[in-house]
């Protein structure tokens, strides 16, 4: 077998302590990388860009920042949707009072600006945590989604309440707005996911993500060992915060160009974004990537089966994905709480060790 431990020697702690410390991991990675930004831009059209890939961004966007959250710091969110309306509507304030300002520094601001809500709404957890920090979040979602609703300021004073993303360029294409060609904003989308992948990675291996899985495991301990729960809780609200607002702006400014906060952002976000990380693996980066491409690709997959194979009509179709979503759910917190990202590993490991038993 290919995928094993011979010809791996590690020399110092660096290279022993590395994301991918087996050479055809590496290799697998950066085959997936090069294809993903040198190949699929010249192949993408219109339905793979609206329904697969840039869903899929987005989505591992969120997940990664409820994952870093709940799944490295324990601390439970319900209000993921009202974070991601944080992030779109800071966007659509910046895209339309700065007209001048990259589109870069507008989604990275729009993070900024949901980071520090996402601290004001995480200092309950000082205090509460569990069911009671799920209810106190839950309730940030509504009154945020209720906020952009009923003050006109948000929406810049529009009859109808509803938000759309100006046309906005980089290095002279169009990102956002209805002339943006399918290869450009997969490619905006791919690269901040990307940057942001390799950021958390890095956070979840280094002091402050230690302490975030120090709270996460025993927070008396962590405490009494030296850890402060101020800084751990709110960094991991900021930072998490920050990835969804990062999502937000994304899913407003490119994926729908326009949003209206009940319809786009409402708590049924917050379940399925909590759902690709229960799925994916909690407390895993890969695990944020499994999670929103299954979620994402289960339904357009099941829909193209059911409904463009089958013939079923729309509405049966789409209860009947509910009712598979629910119960792998179920399926997954019965026989395997840590996910496909749990699977994975194990796979891994008996592939490295085969056939000798373990």
């Amino acid at each position: 077998m290919f995928y094993r431990e011979a010809g791996n020697f590690h020399t110092n702690y660096r290279a022993d302590q590395q994301t991918f410390p087996l050479a055809v991991d590496r290799w697998t990675v950066r085959a997936v990388v090069a294809f993903a930004f040198l190949a699929v831009p010249f192949i993408i059209n219109d339905y793979w860009e609206k329904s697969v890939l840039v869903p899929f961004l987005v989505w591992s966007m969120a997940a990664l920042g409820l994952n870093i959250l709940t799944g490295y710091c324990g601390q439970v969110s319900l209000g993921t949707g009202g974070f991601m309306a944080v992030g779109a509507y800071a966007c659509y304030k910046l895209m339309t009072a700065f007209p001048e300002l990259n589109m870069f520094a507008v989604v990275i601001l729009s993070g900024g600006v949901t980071a520090a809500v996402g601290m004001v709404f995480g200092l309950p957890s000082l205090k509460i945590k569990g069911f009671y920090l799920a209810v106190a979040t839950l309730a940030a979602q509504f009154f945020l989604v209720w906020l952009f609703n009923k003050v006109p300021w948000f929406y810049n004073y529009s009859a109808s309440g509803q938000i759309s993303a100006p046309a906005r360029e980089m290095f002279g294409v169009p990102v956002t707005g209805p002339a943006t060609p399918p290869w450009a904003s997969y490619l905006f989308c791919l690269t901040l996911v990307a940057l942001f992948a390799v950021i958390a990675r890095n956070l979840t291996r280094g002091r402050i993500g230690r302490s975030w899985m120090a709270i996460r495991d025993m927070d008396i301990a962590a405490e009494i060992i030296g850890v402060p729960p101020l800084s751990a809780k709110l960094s991991a609200f900021a930072v998490s915060s920050f990835y969804i607002g990062v999502a937000g702006a994304l899913f407003f400014a490119v994926y729908l160009g326009a949003a209206e906060p009940t319809e786009a952002f409402g708590i049924d976000k917050s379940f399925l974004v909590l759902f690709m990380i229960i799925i994916g693996g909690l407390g895993s980066i890969f695990g944020s990537f499994i999670g929103a491409a299954f979620l994402t690709l289960l339904p357009v997959l099941m829909k193209n089966i059911l409904v463009g194979g089958l013939g079923w009509p729309t509405d049966l179709a789409a209860h009947l994905i509910l009712m598979m979503v629910g119960a792998l759910i179920l399926l997954f917190l019965i026989a395997e709480p840590h996910g496909l990202a749990q699977l994975w590993r194990i796979a891994k490991e008996k592939l490295r060790l085969w056939p000798f038993p373990h």
